[in-house]
Formats: structure tokens, sequence, C-alpha cells
């Protein structure tokens, strides 16, 4: 009872300090509804603060305190309510706008030097002349190689605003020589939609990473692509994408969807009810659909899944998903740091929410709960799934889907206890660095591919497989190799890694999910098949 006092007593003590900041600022809402509180209210409210001002016996850093207030305020609401810190705020900025300012080049610190991994396409980068493997030796007038340059501080000297101009002094290995680019930056894509291609003759595959500003447009333009490629089927991969902007969510919906379809409600304070419905435009309202879903399967890739899943419009293959059915909006403080604020459930179109269970205050034991999916066997086994009767709901078609905790698939596929041991050792490490360093080694030879050929090429993958082998050696005798079945998938790995970085992600998925258990669920003979 002491303990849930003392909580109280935070909470409000935080909740005055938060508004007498804040009083008379303008909150991003859509409405733009100004905070106003009683004129008793602010006057306590302007007291405390004058008081600690004048009279508190130690100094007072406001900012600071408001953070640590914020945060213990939105703390003791539900889980995923979130302070973002002004220094913060640009990188979350990138990801929900699907761009940012820049060169365009994808790097990686190669022993004590920031390396140029791949130019982006049309990036100023590629259009600059830069390529694969040259190293970035100095940013305008600051040097950058060295242990001394941690990789935040080398990010924001590249970055900059859209028409600035950057001069980099490179080091190019195949000809031996030292130059300086100058380069204009640019706003540069954040790619949502990494890889879109064709598994057969008629199936499509597209695999969405995130729900930013572009995803709709970018998803768009695969399913045409992919259309004229002659898909009758889609595998739609949401497998690991945590969400992001719920309005992307329901415009792919409404691509699968005939005209008037629930596609998702909310409900907002004091229950109001609004509804989202699919519209006459969607390029694929015929054709089997299938999405890949697992236990990082979350928000607005949930919502995506359970619309297809309760209009009989998709089979939902893979493992239970996280289980978000809330909905936040960003909110300014005015000082250049946010909050994202809880508004709003949203129920699929059955009816059902998946919001996992929590305790408001509770955020440590609600992620442990996620955690313990792992220990309680149901990554592994379909028996092991928790199932609430009291949340059962029917589908138009009949089939039986279950609230109260994500997206149960239709089709479970457990994840494999060696892909998961695997995942997690120290080999990964070493195939990190051995992969770069074969890049750096053997790249004229390698640039004599074309994609095709080192995707179809048999006897690649075993050549730098034996090199790895052998490198790995020399890197940790201490660990030593043992042929497993580990051997295989450390050899697709490899050979993935290095397509990705000579022909972008869409070889890297087309040379992974060749092993992929879900995709082979899928490319299974159905039963009216002969």
């Amino acid at each position: 009872m002491k303990n849930r006092q003392q909580a109280l007593f935070s909470i409000v003590i935080g909740i005055a300090i938060v508004f007498g900041i804040i009083i008379g600022q303008v909150l991003n809402f859509d409405n733009k509804k100004e905070i106003g509180l009683k004129l008793t209210q602010k006057d306590k409210i302007n007291k405390l603060l004058q008081y600690i001002e004048d009279e508190y016996v130690d100094a007072v850093q406001t900012d600071s305190i408001l953070e640590v207030v914020i945060k213990d305020i939105l703390k003791n609401l539900d889980p995923h309510s979130v302070y973002i810190p002004q220094k913060e705020v640009e990188m979350s900025d990138e990801e929900i706008n699907g761009e940012f300012t820049g060169i365009g080049v994808l790097f990686q610190k190669f022993r004590d030097t920031f390396t140029i991994i791949r130019p982006l396409k049309n990036s100023p980068a590629q259009k600059a002349g830069l390529q694969i493997m040259d190293r970035i030796l100095k940013v305008n007038n600051d040097t950058v190689y060295g242990n001394n340059t941690d990789t935040n501080h080398f990010s924001s000297l590249i970055k900059g605003r859209v028409g600035t101009k950057i001069k980099l002094t490179i080091y190019r290995k195949s000809k031996d020589s030292v130059f300086d680019v100058n380069i204009t930056r640019e706003k540069i894509p954040l790619v949502s939609v990494p890889a879109h291609f064709m598994l057969n003759d008629t199936i499509g595959f597209i695999k969405i990473s995130s729900f930013s500003a572009d995803t709709y447009d970018e998803f768009h333009q695969a399913i045409l692509v992919l259309k004229q490629k002659g898909m009758k089927s889609l595998v739609l991969d949401l497998r690991d994408n945590t969400g992001g902007l719920l309005k992307q969510a329901d415009l792919i919906a409404d691509e699968f969807l005939p005209n008037g379809t629930l596609i998702f409600f909310t409900k907002k304070k004091k229950r109001k009810i609004q509804k989202v419905v699919a519209t006459s435009r969607g390029d694929f309202e015929s054709g089997s659909v299938y999405v890949l879903i697992n236990e990082n399967t979350a928000s607005a890739s949930e919502v995506l899944a359970g619309a297809l899943q309760d209009n009989d419009r998709a089979t939902i293959i893979g493992r239970r998903s996280y289980g978000k059915g809330l909905i936040q909006r960003e909110i300014e403080l005015g000082d250049g740091s946010k909050i994202r604020l809880t508004t709003a459930h949203y129920y699929t179109p059955t009816g059902r929410s998946i919001q996992r269970p929590y305790q408001k205050g509770h955020k440590k034991e609600y992620e442990q709960k996620f955690q313990n999916r792992q220990y309680n066997g149901e990554l592994y086994y379909k028996d092991s799934i928790p199932i609430n009767d009291s949340l059962k709901y029917t589908t138009p078609k009949g089939k039986i889907v279950y609230g109260g905790g994500g997206i149960i698939p239709d089709l479970f596929v457990p994840l494999n206890r060696q892909n998961f041991l695997f995942q997690h050792t120290s080999i990964n490490n070493y195939i990190s660095g051995f992969t770069t360093n074969y890049l750096d080694n053997h790249l004229a030879e390698l640039q004599n591919y074309t994609e095709e050929e080192f995707i179809n090429d048999p006897y690649i993958a075993d050549k730098i497989y034996q090199s790895f082998i052998d490198t790995h050696k020399l890197y940790a005798k201490n660990i030593k190799h043992k042929k497993s079945k580990n051997n295989e998938k450390q050899k697709r790995l490899i050979k993935a890694i290095l397509a990705r970085d000579l022909f972008g992600a869409n070889a890297y998925y087309r040379i992974i999910l060749a092993d992929d258990p879900m995709i082979k669920e899928v490319l299974k003979p159905k039963k009216n098949e002969k």
C-alpha cells in the first residue's frame, strides 16, 4: 500500500511539473486542441515551480528533471506509450518518414576504416562514382579512420541539409590511390519493401520490413511488376516487421479486399468507434494469398494480417505474432522532444483485440512474458500457444480465430532449434568479418558475375565456404569446426550476404529463402492439385 501511495505521489508531482512546463503549448493532435487546466490548478503548479526555483537548496536542471518525470508518467501507463528525447527524434522521424538526408551508402567499419559496402542505386554517392570497398579517410577536414571515430559521429558528419556539399577523401584499393570526391546531399529513401520476385512461374513473393510513408507505393509497384511476370498467388512476408504507420497497412489491405469490406475499427476515449473499410481500388482481389508471420510481427503488421485472416482472404503461416492492439499518436512537446501516446485500441473485422494482457506500470513484466515464449515451448509446439476460449470469434466462412494475444496462424511452422542456436552463436561474428574481408580480397572476381549467375552457380558457395573454414581456423583456433546440419546454413548465409553486398536485398532473399520452412509450406502441393 505504501509503495502504491508513493507511486501515486510521484505521478501527481510529475504531472504537475510537466504541465507547469508545457502550459499553453499546443500539442500536435489532429484537432489541435490546447492543453488547459483550471485557474486554481495553474496557480498551484506555478507556485510549486516558483518555490523550487527560488527556495530549493540545490541547483536544479529543469530539463533533466522533466525527462525523468515524463518517462515515469508514461511508464505507469500502457507498455507502448513512450518518450522520445530530442536527440533521438531525428532517427525516429527518418524511420517513419521513410527517408533521410545524406549521400546514399551502406557502410561498415572494416578494421579501423569506414568502408562503403554498396552505394545505393541512383544515390549521390553512386552518381559521384563511389564504389564497393572504397575507404573513407576524411569527411571534409575531419579524419575518420582509426579506432577513435565511432559510428554515430561518422553518421553525423555524413548527414546534413539537402543541397549542402560534402567532400570525401577516398582510398581505392584496386588502384592503390587516394582522391577527393565532392558530393551534394539529397533525400535518400529508406526502402521498406526490400524484395519482390517470383518463387516459381505463378507464385510471387513480397517482403515488407516496416510501414513508413512510402510503403504502400513500394508495395503497389511490386504488385504490378509481379503481375506482369504471371503472378497468380502471392506470399506476403511480414516476419520481424514491428509496424509503423497504420495508414500504410490499411492501404495495402485494400489491395486484397473488395469494396466496402471492413479492414479494422478503432475505439478511442469514451468508446468512440471509427471504421476503416476497403474501397473499389484493389489490384489483387483474387488469387491465393499467404501471409508469413512470427513472434516479432507486430502492430501495423498485425492489422494487415488480421484483416486478411478475418475476411478469409489469406492463409496465415508461421508462429503467433507479438500481440500489440494499441495505437499511438506522436505529440510534440515544444522543445524538440516527443511522446508516443496510446490514443486508441484497434480491433480486427471479427471484433477481436489482439493486444496481449498488461497491467499499467508493469512494463518489465509485460516484456518478460514475451521473452518467455522461447522457454514455454510455444515457438516449437502449436499446442503450447495459449488460447482464451472466452475470446473466440468466427470468420464469415466459419473459421475460428482468437483474440487476446496476437494473431495465431492458420498453419503453424515451428522455430528450428538449430536455427535459433546458430543465430545466437559467436560464429555469426566470424561470418560478418569474413564476408567483408572476402569481398575486399576477391572484388574483381566477384564483379564478373551477373546476379543470376551468382545465385544459380552451384559451386561458388562451396568454394567460398571452404575459404571461410580456412579463415575461421585462423581467426578462432579455439573453436573447432565440426560437420553438422549448420554447415549448409552457414554456407547459404555467407553466399546470401555476399549477394546482398554485390547486388542488393533482392538477391539476398532469393538465396536465403530457398531453404525457408515457411516458403516450403507454401510450395507444397495442395490436396486439390495433382
